[in-house]
């Protein structure tokens, strides 16, 4: 009874954590990066307002923190041309997402203390992770067909 009773308190607390990926991304995202460049699944000129922020020509080049071991993060817009200054967020890296096959990356913005005032919040796609690299995808809707944004970080 006591083998039976460790068993199943082995499984429980197994299952209860992040997976070794995701324990490992949240590793490798750890540090500084920089948003190199933005690209759109369609051409044309589009007027995108990036995490309910700013434009694609404010948030190329801007600067990101990531803190994984409290799931947060800052990123600097830095174009003179926008409002420039520093942005809080807290951030998750969620599981496989069964319909996409990637991980789901989740950005919520905060004030300076990471309490957010809007409780609104960003599902976006880690494609890829690497030491150097990072990209992520968010897939909207314009005029009814699927429009994905694609954003490439380097790690600094």
């Amino acid at each position: 009874m006591k083998k039976l009773l460790l068993l199943f308190v082995t499984i429980n607390v197994l299952s209860c954590g992040a997976s070794k990926t995701v324990r490992d991304s949240k590793k490798v995202i750890k540090g500084n990066w920089v948003l190199n460049t933005i690209d759109y699944s369609q051409l044309g000129t589009y007027n995108v307002k990036l995490l309910s922020d700013a434009s694609k020509d404010c948030f190329v080049g801007s600067s990101w923190q990531f803190v994984p071991n409290n799931n947060t993060g800052i990123y600097t817009i830095n174009n003179s041309q926008c409002s420039i200054g520093d942005r809080y967020f807290v951030f998750t890296i969620d599981e496989v997402n069964k319909e996409t096959g990637l991980y789901d990356f989740l950005l919520k913005p905060t004030d300076d203390k990471y309490k957010s005032e809007t409780k609104q919040g960003f599902r976006l796609s880690l494609v890829q992770l690497s030491d150097s690299n990072m990209q992520w995808e968010q897939t909207v809707n314009v005029e009814g067909k699927p429009f994905t944004i694609t954003m490439n970080f380097v790690k600094q």
